[in-house]
C-alpha cells in the first residue's frame, strides 16, 4: 500500500499542476476573486481525465480486480466529482467568505480531496 499512496502522490501532484494550470488563469483573467469557485468545474474536467489515466495505469496498477470500461471510468469520474465538490467549498469558503486570494484555498482544497480520493479510489474503483 505504501508503493501505492507515493505513486498516487507523484500522479496526484501531476494532476494538481495540471488543476493549477488550469485554475490559476481563469481566476486571474476571466472570473472575480468572489466568483473564484466558477473556474473549479473547468480545471477538474482537465485534471480528471489526466488523472484517470495516471491512476489506473500507474498509481494502482496491479491492484484488485478491474472492470474496465465505462463502469470504472463513471466510478472514477464520481469519486473525483465529490473531491471536486469538497475543493469548491473550500476554494468558495475562502474566497466568497473570507476574501483570500484565489490561490489561498488550493493547499488545504488539494490536501484534504486528495486524502478522500485516494480512499475512495483505492477502496470502489480500483479495488
Amino acid at each position: 500500500m505504501l508503493g501505492q499512496l507515493i505513486r498516487f502522490a507523484i500522479a496526484g501532484g501531476i494532476s494538481t499542476l495540471i488543476y493549477a494550470a488550469v485554475y490559476l488563469p481563469l481566476t486571474t483573467w476571466v472570473f472575480a476573486r468572489a466568483h473564484a469557485v466558477y473556474a473549479v468545474p473547468f480545471a477538474f474536467a482537465v485534471a480528471v481525465t489526466a488523472g484517470f489515466f495516471l491512476h489506473s495505469r500507474w498509481s494502482f496498477r496491479g491492484h484488485g480486480t478491474r472492470h474496465p470500461g465505462v463502469r470504472q471510468q463513471l466510478q472514477f469520474v464520481a469519486v473525483q466529482g465529490s473531491g471536486m465538490a469538497l475543493n469548491a467549498a473550500i476554494t468558495w469558503v475562502g474566497t466568497a467568505v473570507f476574501g483570500l486570494p484565489a490561490w489561498a484555498p488550493l493547499l488545504p482544497a488539494v490536501a484534504l480531496a486528495t486524502i478522500l480520493t485516494f480512499i475512495l479510489n483505492r477502496w470502489l474503483v480500483f479495488g
